[in-house]
């Protein structure tokens, strides 16, 4: 007879909340999640109105949130998330359609990427470890589609392109935000300009605060919504 086998929850575990209405949804999310080591599921919730009872309650690191549910949808659920901390959990968004008029707004809102509810178990567990650490799913081809079809094209007006001009990014800087956009990572950045990655993070870093923004999406899609980078290419 085998011996039983004890899953420790090491002190470094992501701590992982689950919000969508659909109970099927919820439970494969667990089972996947709860697999791996150094995941672990601390708290659910039906729908968008208990995500604040939820975070509070449990203190996620990262939450997997539907972004169509009823009562309130993942979008709103995640700017009242971020409005409310300071140091919010990371929000990745699930959704049917990647085409999904919501999953834009969602990403505008604050969350840090997305995820399809066909993707593979491996998927989904790689993309809480990556939002977890600091970094962020930039889906370049998905992001494009959505801004274009949101109508975010070449601007010279508007808030987001003030907000641009008032950063005042470098030569290098910009030039790094315009390869975020295409989705690579620090390291393939790195390798593009021929410097070193700590470099990049620096740049990336820099990017950031003066954009005003939490992460690598919402910096690239401030670069869409001021028509640095078009969707056209």
């Amino acid at each position: 007879m085998n011996a039983p086998v004890f899953r420790p929850v090491a002190d470094t575990s992501i701590r992982v909340g689950i919000v969508d209405d659909e109970e099927l949804i919820r439970v494969g999310l667990r089972v996947i999640v709860d697999a791996q080591p150094d995941l672990e599921v601390v708290g659910e919730a039906a729908d968008g109105a208990e995500v604040m009872a939820l975070v509070a309650r449990s203190r996620p690191d990262v939450l997997l949130m539907d972004v169509r549910m009823p009562a309130i949808d993942g979008i709103e659920a995640t700017r009242r998330l971020l409005a409310a901390s300071a140091a919010p959990p990371k929000v990745l968004v699930v959704t049917t359609f990647e085409n999904d008029d919501h999953v834009y707004e969602a990403l505008r809102a604050g969350a840090s990427g997305f995820l399809l509810k066909r993707a593979r178990p491996a998927e989904v567990v790689q993309a809480v470890r990556v939002v977890a650490r600091g970094e962020s799913l930039v889906f370049p081809a998905a992001i494009r589609r959505l801004a274009g079809a949101h109508g975010r094209g070449p601007a010279a007006t508007g808030p987001a392109a003030d907000r641009l001009r008032r950063a005042r990014l470098t030569e290098r800087e910009e030039a790094v935000l315009r390869l975020m956009a295409t989705g690579l990572s620090n390291a393939e950045i790195a390798a593009h300009l021929v410097v070193g990655a700590e470099t990049v993070k620096t740049h990336v870093g820099n990017i950031l605060t003066k954009l005003a923004v939490r992460d690598r999406t919402q910096a690239v899609i401030a670069a869409y919504e001021s028509g640095f980078v078009s969707p056209e290419g």
